[in-house]
């Protein structure tokens, strides 16, 4: 199975790091987050990408350009003028492909862009280059079968933003749950399975995915949802990128399975 990446926005609750670089370049641990999502995948036995690139492209394609030679180690004749990669230093066993999709792009117009590169008889994962999560990615897989239908969204719970009050009628507070977990709320997490005929309802360029494709999809009873309800977290802010480094940091990050 192939990963398409949505890679190409522009970031802009994050423009402090996405002037420089693409927000699925923005690091965690010294890492672009792109990479962890990567990694996510690939421990699920993911390990052909698509990335669809916009804003800022050319740093994704130099950072895969450079992969090998960044881990390794290299050979520099200087004499000849040339240089080999002598030892992998690296356990990624990965196809990497980017793909120009403009920088105007919607989502809906970058996932229609890259269909000439996907089997067409194979369903593909899509997701954002921005978001991480602990997600059973082989079971989503084996959900998705189970449906029999076009398509399967990853539901999650969002994650809290604000402390939540419970106020009595006479305006006192009777409980402050600062990060409440669950409830009935569920929201997009990214994660698609999807059948490439999908691809047939996106009009154009100017769509967006999360609009028009998925409310027909949705209207003639062909998506399916996925609940997840373990961690996930997009990185929209620097306190969101804040809290993601420090779990990280702390060696308590829920979506690294592979250390």
């Amino acid at each position: 199975m192939k990963a398409v990446i949505l890679a190409g926005g522009l970031g802009t609750r994050l423009s402090e790091e996405t002037t420089l670089k693409p927000k699925p370049m923005v690091e965690i641990g010294n890492k672009p987050i792109i990479w962890h999502i990567m990694k996510i995948l690939s421990t699920h036995g993911i390990n052909e990408f698509i990335i669809c690139c916009g804003y800022k492209g050319s740093s994704i394609k130099e950072y895969f350009e450079n992969y090998s030679r960044s881990k390794g180690d290299v050979l520099f004749d200087l004499h000849k003028n040339s240089s080999k990669i002598v030892s992998d230093n690296h356990e990624e066993n990965w196809s990497v492909l980017c793909v120009e999709t403009g920088e105007s792009t919607l989502t809906g117009g970058r996932i229609k862009k890259i269909k000439k590169y996907l089997e067409p008889d194979e369903p593909f994962l899509l997701t954002y280059g921005d978001g991480v999560g602990n997600i059973n990615i082989t079971e989503l897989v084996q959900f998705h079968a189970s449906q029999n239908k076009l398509a399967t969204v990853t539901a999650v719970n969002p994650p809290s933003r604000f402390g939540v009050l419970s106020i009595a009628k006479d305006n006192s507070v009777e409980a402050f749950s600062e990060k409440p977990k669950g409830g009935s709320t569920w929201i997009n997490g990214g994660f698609f399975i999807l059948d490439p005929s999908v691809i047939d309802y996106i009009p154009s360029d100017s769509t967006a995915w999360e609009e028009e494709p998925v409310k027909k999809i949705t209207d003639i009873g062909q998506m399916s949802a996925y609940k997840h309800d373990g961690f996930w977290q997009p990185m929209d802010t620097l306190n969101e990128k804040k809290y993601l480094n420090d779990l990280y940091a702390s060696n308590n990050a829920p979506w690294v399975s592979w250390e």
